[in-house]
């Protein structure tokens, strides 16, 4: 934990109520700053793009979908993360219209049916997405207009991106200032996003500027991000916590956005870019981190010498000598080089891994929020910070913990400026969600002394004995998952053959490279890497109370099906 001070002044940020005076804003402060970094081939070099350049392109296709028939009309966006996205995203909410951002994983029955609930007018594609989309079009009522990315020009059907942005630049050029005058209702829906889970489960959040606006000035103030600072954009932007903290958040603050040419390409891209700062999720930090030290563990010197640093720097630490950055240059230089910080969000990470790579001179920081709330709600600071904890309620938004237990821990909610308009066409789940401004989260957790919130677990999660002792699964997956044999689990009651009785039991993904690595066989047999799980099993079983003990597992051969965000889908057993 570092405390500096109490009461620490928030970071100074700049008024905005739409994300139009952003924008606009933003251009006038950072005008020839590169906003964003593409690849106009694959594999070749980044090319920058302005801060002009950008609004200039979001103000040429605003002005295009006005002048096609699309104001104040609902644009759709379904297509990997490329700057296109970025530029209709803007150039719908800035021209007074609805954004409907879609994920690209979706199978097609979803999508048609996602593009109906939304009443989608149009919706802009790449051309992976192109047979889906085609496909479909005839069947969805609201929907007129197809436009690709990728088409170079018009045909029958389909609207290209291309002339319409060229068609943009010439209406501007002529005087045509439909869209740069339009007027922002900034209470107003503008936004429409749909949580995740099955068509029929997942529900359309209705945001509006002044809520995404509010977050971004408040998280802001809490963390510093400047325009030094390039993001590598590597989680899907159809996802609020990508939209909001990896792409808006980015444009607010001057920086620039470099996009990830995939999951294969990580190192090699914060290197290209001299990424400063990453924002992901708790899965792919927690494998980095492990990474490094399965490295390190097969040479015992330079797993020595890890060990050896580690203790050096902590110990310079204490009477005020920084030399991690110098130590571990090596772990740096794997990032790229450039990197000062990790935010991790989406879930809850290991404290562990947090300190890990704090302790290797690259700060690491979670945050809390949801869909909801535009999204974030609890911010570690970079200058006060518990690394246990989901941070400190953002400024203007009060977070309670109602009904809590004899542990403290209740459900977490919350009101302020960034809370939804409410669910789109379903009263009663708003109903439901929020009561008189208070939005319940459905995360158990509590808060400490000095205002930190803890998230325990998800309230369906938890699993509930019959002397009604709660037992929170996401606590032993932390624990879990710090062996280095299990790359992923997955923790649920089930009901003990014999006993009736409700029991702890675990679904474990082995890290197959590293069990192969311990038993020195290419091909173990089901009943040895049991054997080793097994053990790791005991391990944990020590540091829990009785009736948290995991008493069942299984092993799995494949991965868990994951959101795109990264998270393990939960099938309840």
């Amino acid at each position: 934990r570092c405390v500096i001070m109490k009461n620490i002044p928030l970071y100074e940020v700049r008024q905005i109520s739409t994300l139009k005076e952003m924008l606009n804003d933003s251009v006038k402060i950072y005008s020839d700053h590169a906003a964003f970094l593409v690849k106009t081939e694959e594999g070749g070099p980044y090319k920058p793009i302005t801060y002009s350049k950008f609004r200039d392109d979001v103000n040429a296709l605003g002005t295009a979908f006005i002048d096609t028939g699309l104001g104040n009309s609902r644009i759709a966006i379904i297509s990997e993360n490329r700057y296109e996205w970025a530029v209709t995203y803007l150039a719908t909410v800035n021209g007074s219209g609805i954004v409907v951002p879609l994920d690209k994983e979706l199978p097609v029955s979803e999508l048609k049916n996602l593009l109906i609930r939304s009443k989608a007018d149009a919706v802009v594609y790449s051309k992976a997405k192109s047979a889906d989309v085609e496909s479909i079009a005839s069947e969805i009522p609201n929907l007129k207009y197809l436009i690709s990315m990728d088409i170079s020009s018009k045909t029958d059907s389909v609207y290209s991106y291309n002339e319409l942005l060229n068609k943009g630049y010439e209406l501007v050029k002529n005087g045509d200032k439909s869209f740069l005058d339009a007027e922002i209702d900034n209470e107003g829906m503008s936004i429409l996003l749909f949580t995740s889970g099955t068509t029929d489960k997942s529900k359309a959040v209705m945001l509006s500027h002044h809520n995404i606006c509010s977050n971004l000035m408040d998280m802001c103030s809490m963390l510093f991000i400047g325009e030094e600072d390039v993001f590598l954009m590597l989680l899907p932007l159809h996802h609020t916590y990508a939209c909001t903290c990896g792409f808006l958040c980015q444009i607010y603050r001057g920086c620039t956005i470099a996009f990830c040419e995939g999951l294969r390409h990580i190192v090699k891209n914060l290197k290209e870019s001299k990424t400063t700062i990453l924002l992901t999720v708790p899965l792919i930090l927690e494998a980095m981190h492990k990474r490094i030290w399965d490295q390190a563990s097969k040479d015992p010197k330079t797993l020595k010498k890890l060990k050896l640093g580690l203790k050096i720097s902590k110990i310079l630490k204490v009477v005020g000598i920084d030399v991690r950055r110098k130590l571990f240059s090596q772990v740096i230089d794997n990032f790229g080089g450039a990197i000062r910080m990790f935010i991790s969000g989406g879930a809850a990470i290991d404290p562990q891994v947090i300190q890990g790579f704090q302790d290797f001179g690259i700060h690491c920081l979670q945050g809390y929020g949801l869909t909801e709330c535009s999204p974030i709600i609890a911010l570690n600071r970079d200058c006060d910070y518990n690394n246990g904890s989901a941070g400190l309620p953002v400024p203007h938004t009060e977070i309670k913990i109602e009904n809590p237990n004899e542990e403290s821990i209740g459900e977490i909610i919350a009101k302020g400026p960034n809370i939804m308009l409410g669910y789109y066409e379903n009263e009663e789940a708003t109903k439901e969600a929020v009561v008189d401004g208070w939005f319940h989260t459905g995360d158990l957790g509590y808060m400490d002394s000095e205002d930190f919130v803890y998230i325990t677990g998800r309230k369906k999660n938890v699993i509930v004995t019959k002397n009604g002792k709660n037992i929170y699964p996401e606590e032993i997956e932390t624990l879990l998952g710090r062996s280095p044999f299990i790359a992923e689990c997955l923790v649920y009651g089930k009901t003990g053959e014999g006993t009736g009785e409700i029991e702890v039991a675990a679904e474990v993904y082995p890290d197959m490279e590293k069990v192969i690595e311990t038993l020195g066989s290419e091909n173990p047999t089901l009943e040895q890497i049991r054997k080793l799980i097994d053990a790791e099993v005991h391990k944990v079983n020590k540091s829990l109370v009785l009736y948290k003990y995991i008493r069942h597992f299984t092993v799995r051969e494949q991965e868990f099906e994951k959101t795109t965000s990264k998270k393990i889908i939960r099938q309840y057993k």
